[in-house]
């Protein structure tokens, strides 16, 4: 079952002001080009898939080959990590980051980027994984050079470790996350997101009726989010999905504030974060509608029926499809855009 909150702070944000995700994704491209695997993304236009959930149109942003690390995430820390290379004025930028080692807890994806930003830049990686992560994840995480480190039987546990072993060690910790104290390198990692946004803005033909994008800590949404906003205004509905089993941002919306969330693993592993990231948190409030919550069972029947229309994907990556498909109250008329946003587990 899908469960429904309106959004009480839109266009006004929190009561507290706190730092918002960057609009203009005018600089990440020229950055991302320093990754030689780095190339738009497809949009694909999906009407027999639109005519079974009872839309007049789907659009689904294809995330699955990003820079050949399969999701979006591939687009956060490796410009994070671009972006300081570049700040050294280094003649060789390649290895303009020798000394560095950037340290991240990940559920998989947001890893491989770190790892492969680093490796492009001449610093090492190290990723803590909690137990829950798939032993395929450390696996290809190790043949991008990164070190692999088990720890915590969660995403939330893994974090704390690496954000110890940063300060013991003085590594450079790379979170996707963000809290008070620690916002500069998330804030660098969401504006990299935001060439997807942008990607999708100049493939779509027309401006959509809703768009709807996963959460785990919040930063792709917060990112596409702010800047489709910034380009289309307040047009479209901006409709926010995350697991039952981890509704970090519908309750840090329901309470006005950042709050830590309980439940069982999560199917969505890369959904399944507990606490959102405070300024993914700051900009949904403001550029949000709509929180909804999808059960295991539905996420599980999304990914499915993608895989059924050619699109082989995890959980995860359909879960904004798994809302429709689960009965969000959206008109027949509707012109969806979603995220496709991870390949599947064992490709």
């Amino acid at each position: 079952m899908l469960h429904r909150l309106q959004n009480p702070w839109r266009g006004y944000g929190l009561p507290a002001v706190g730092l918002a995700p960057l609009t203009d994704a005018g600089g990440v491209a020229e950055l991302l080009a320093k990754c030689l695997a780095h190339a738009p993304t497809p949009l694909h236009d999906m009407p027999a898939l639109a005519a079974e959930l009872g839309v007049a149109r789907i659009s689904l942003k294809d995330e699955r080959h990003r820079m050949g690390l399969g999701s979006f995430k591939a687009l956060g820390a490796a410009f994070a990590i671009a972006r300081e290379a570049s700040m050294t004025g280094a003649g060789d930028i390649q290895q303009a980051l020798q000394e560095r080692v950037y340290v991240t807890a990940s559920a998989g994806n947001h890893g491989m980027s770190v790892a492969a930003g680093a490796r492009l830049f001449g610093a090492r990686a190290v990723i803590f994984l909690s137990i829950a992560v798939p032993e395929a994840f450390a696996e290809r995480l190790r043949a991008k050079g990164a070190e692999v480190v088990r720890a915590g039987a969660d995403y939330e546990a893994s974090m704390q470790a690496a954000a110890e072993a940063a300060q013991l060690r003085g590594w450079t910790l790379l979170s996707d996350s963000s809290w008070p104290g620690y916002t500069e390198l998330p804030l660098r990692v969401m504006e990299g997101y935001l060439q997807l946004a942008a990607e999708a803005i100049a493939q779509i033909d027309t401006v959509p009726s809703h768009i709807l994008l996963q959460a785990g800590v919040g930063g792709l949404a917060a990112a596409v989010a702010a800047h489709a906003r910034l380009v289309w205004g307040d047009g479209p509905q901006v409709i926010i999905v995350e697991p039952q089993a981890a509704p970090a941002l519908m309750e840090g919306i329901r309470a006005g504030q950042v709050v830590d969330t309980s439940g069982p693993v999560s199917c969505m592993g890369r959904l399944d974060c507990k606490t959102a990231s405070m300024i993914a948190l700051n900009g949904l409030a403001r550029e949000a509608d709509v929180f909804v919550t999808i059960s295991e069972t539905d996420a599980i029947g999304g990914a499915e029926l993608l895989s059924a229309h050619g699109l082989p994907t995890t959980p995860s990556g359909a879960a904004g499809v798994a809302a429709l498909r689960a009965g969000l109250d959206v008109p027949a008329d509707a012109h969806v855009l979603a995220i496709l946003s991870e390949g599947p587990e064992d490709g």
